[in-house]
């Protein structure tokens, strides 16, 4: 029998989804039973291991019933970001080949004509009502019997990346191949890294989509956890969830840190988040003097990694670690760490260049050969782009991925440690470091800062974050000018958008 019946069987009643805004909880066995019936569905309309899905969805336990049918199928399961336009969408479909699609009716405005471009899917069902095109996804589980299907065998996510410096890029990692019903040795090694089992109490505040909150939410279903899993991020909401439910562990994108500090003080600390063991940290650079803030208030349970869908979780650097290495995203934990020039000849300690990594799973981009094989070197070393370096303990720094890089009368900027700088200032929600045209030097440095107060948006202050950032920084690396804007375009999982940023400076539509 298989791991993941085998404690539905032992413990049935055990909550293994909790939504977060309505409070519905979706037991163990009642989640084994709707997988099943969904690996029924999917056998129903004929397909079979190797085939693929796509599922549009918002944060729902039907989110997660459809990747446990896929993952006991066969099946590679490609998530799509509910923030992609109707264009992106259909390109993620048709390019990941899949023959059904799973969404609700809350993105009806978005996929109204998406039948009629993809011709590749032959199955489309819709949750919380229909429409023309699409079946119940509710009824057509109903439907199905509950009982195992009889060719069990372990399906594969195939995620695409979010889009920040383009087209979103479809990722085939190469997984170790187990049986159904084992865990492959990196999934093992992340459970136990990361504390993921029975007794895991494991809070998601960011979209199911992304590819680090689903992983954790599928290995601690894999460990026999709950998950409680937030529809939307709110800071104080957050807090309210980790004391109610007595949160073990959590993960986390530095502007979630921001946003948390930022409320009042009197408000953040009166929520008892004790409960905790681990509070993972990824997706993002994360200042220093956030990440500073948060180990005083939580405590040295931080626990950050460096990766990425391509690679998975490569480096780690507990609190303790970083305290003596501030800014440092740790040291490699499967593998080893490159960095390589521009000829990837291999750079000495303590020079900049791009990040390699040698062991551990290999990947491909989704029928585009040339960036799987631009993306590695002769000896089969990976990058995902970033840039960065490694100290005498082989400990890694990022300084900021290649494609962020300013070119200013041929001085290469990297514009993450002013952005950096910009987040402390106690005026500042969120910002942004950008180049923008300039008829002798090429590019010149922009700062694009959304205020906690929008109201006080003024000459004056953009001249004194000018000053805060010049005061601490070589002046090179700071903005000559800064706007305002009322929300900066993030993906939901912290990653700035900065081709949205550049293209309202760039009137040849330049891409970054």
């Amino acid at each position: 029998m298989d791991i993941y019946r085998q404690r539905a069987l032992e413990n049935p009643d055990k909550p293994r989804i909790i939504m977060a805004s309505s409070g519905l909880v979706v037991t163990a066995m009642e989640l084994e039973n709707r997988a099943n019936q969904g690996a029924q569905l999917l056998r129903s309309i004929g397909l079979k291991p190797g085939d693929n899905i796509a599922l549009l969805l918002e944060n729902c336990p039907e989110f997660l019933v459809v990747y446990e049918a896929a993952a006991r199928s066969g099946i590679f399961y490609t998530p799509i970001s509910t923030h992609l336009k109707k264009e992106e969408i259909e390109f993620i479909i048709s390019n990941c080949g899949a023959k059904a699609f799973f969404t609700s009716s809350t993105f009806a405005g978005v996929v109204n004509e998406v039948l009629d471009r993809t011709p590749n899917i032959k199955t489309q069902y819709m949750l919380n009502g229909v429409m023309d095109g699409y079946e119940s996804l509710e009824d057509s589980l109903d439907a199905q019997p509950t009982d195992p299907i009889a060719d069990q065998s372990l399906g594969s996510p195939m995620l695409y990346s979010s889009g920040t410096t383009g087209r979103p890029k479809g990722i085939r990692v190469k997984y170790e191949e187990v049986p159904y019903g084992q865990l492959p040795e990196y999934a093992v090694r992340n459970m136990t890294t990361f504390m993921l089992n029975e007794n895991t109490v494991y809070l998601s505040p960011a979209p199911l989509y992304h590819s680090a909150p689903f992983a954790f939410v599928r290995w601690t279903i894999a460990g026999g956890g709950t998950v409680v899993i937030m529809e939307k991020f709110d800071a104080r909401n957050a807090l309210e969830l980790i004391e109610k439910y007595q949160v073990t562990v959590s993960q986390w994108v530095p502007t979630m840190f921001i946003r948390m500090l930022k409320l009042p003080k009197e408000e953040r600390l009166k929520f008892d988040v004790s409960s905790q063991t681990v509070a993972v940290h990824a997706a993002a650079p994360i200042p220093v003097q956030t990440k500073e803030d948060m180990i005083d208030w939580w405590g040295p349970i931080l626990l950050e990694y460096y990766g990425g869908t391509e690679s998975g979780v490569r480096t780690l650097i507990n609190s303790e670690e970083w305290l003596t290495h501030k800014g440092s995203v740790g040291r490699a934990m499967v593998g080893s760490v490159k960095i390589l020039d521009e000829a990837h000849k291999e750079l000495p300690q303590g020079d900049e260049g791009m990040i390699y990594f040698e062991g551990g799973t290999s990947f491909e981009y989704h029928n585009d050969p040339e960036k799987t094989e631009s993306s590695h070197t002769s000896q089969g070393w990976g990058t995902v782009g970033d840039v960065g370096y490694l100290d005498g303990e082989g400990y890694l720094y990022l300084t900021d991925r290649a494609t962020n890089m300013i070119i200013s009368g041929g001085v290469n900027i990297y514009p993450q440690e002013s952005e950096n700088l910009l987040l402390t200032h106690p005026a500042v929600l969120d910002a942004a470091v950008i180049g923008i045209p300039h008829e002798e030097f090429g590019e010149e440095v922009k700062g694009v800062i959304q205020l906690v107060e929008p109201t006080q948006a003024s000459d004056d202050l953009a001249l004194e974050l000018i000053n805060f950032c010049e005061n601490h920084l070589s002046k090179i690396k700071c903005p000559k000018s800064i706007d305002f804007v009322d929300q900066l375009p993030r993906t939901p999982t912290g990653k700035l958008l900065k081709r949205l940023l550049k293209d309202k400076y760039w009137d040849d539509g330049r891409r970054i």
